[in-house]
């Protein structure tokens, strides 16, 4: 066959080998079809996995992650620094409460201790004036042993303020984990914008032409419609 008759050969069933090629190309291939769902991601074990129900797993390196707002990561580090602070505000909030009460506390503990001293200075009176009294001697032990007691009750008052000042203190620490997770979400930033100019090109995305499939070359050499192929439908088209 000279090329003349070739040419017009194909040219006369330029319509019968395209849809010869359709056929090659959809019978060999054998890939499922995600068509149908547009959430789903890939096909894991025999199940379709979607944005509804994926999973972060650390034993798994495929699918990854869909870029929703759970999972993206600069998103999800804003969230804590803000719910961080916001907490870390409350808390500082609560332990000045509690110091407020203890310091009421020891106030109170302190114009109880100037009355009972009133009333020892008194008793110790009423006791030399008449020994033989018994009351007032029960009376001058009662409020010695409360006044010590009052003691006691300040002391562990004032223990607990400054327990409230050394957490105060220790809840610094919540700050500087903000600013260190600020820092590497700036660094995130920056290395998000360095890729993207890296990876920017002068042609629109819509105005690219689109990737093939499968190439020659490629390890799924099964699904490619090869020159071998294409020769063999030449041939069967020119014996009718």
């Amino acid at each position: 066959m000279t090329q003349e008759e070739l040419d017009a050969l194909m040219a006369e069933d330029l319509s019968d080998l395209t849809s010869s090629i359709d056929n090659v190309s959809d019978t060999s291939l054998d890939e499922p079809d995600l068509t149908e769902d547009a959430d789903a991601v890939v096909q894991n074990s025999g199940h379709i996995v979607t944005h509804d129900n994926y999973r972060v797993s650390s034993t798994s390196a495929w699918p990854p992650p869909p870029p929703t707002d759970d999972h993206k990561v600069v998103h999800q580090l804003d969230d804590v620094t803000k719910d961080s602070e916001e907490k870390a505000t409350e808390m500082f909030d609560k332990l000045e409460t509690i110091s407020g009460f203890c310091q009421d506390a020891e106030n109170t503990s302190n114009d109880a201790k100037t009355c009972i001293a009133r009333n020892i200075e008194v008793f110790e009176i009423l006791h030399e004036k008449f020994p033989n009294v018994q009351t007032f001697s029960e009376l001058l032990e009662l409020n010695k042993n409360l006044d010590n007691k009052i003691d006691d009750i300040i002391s562990n008052v004032q223990m607990g303020q400054d327990e409230v000042m050394m957490t105060m203190d220790m809840m610094q620490y919540q700050d500087i984990h903000r600013q260190k997770i600020e820092r590497v979400i700036n660094v995130m930033r920056a290395l998000s914008k360095y890729m993207n100019s890296l990876f920017e090109g002068r042609i629109d995305d819509e105005k690219r032409v689109g990737s093939a499939m499968h190439i020659e070359g490629d390890t799924t050499t099964e699904d490619v419609v090869s020159n071998a192929d294409i020769e063999a439908l030449i041939d069967s088209l020119g014996k009718k």
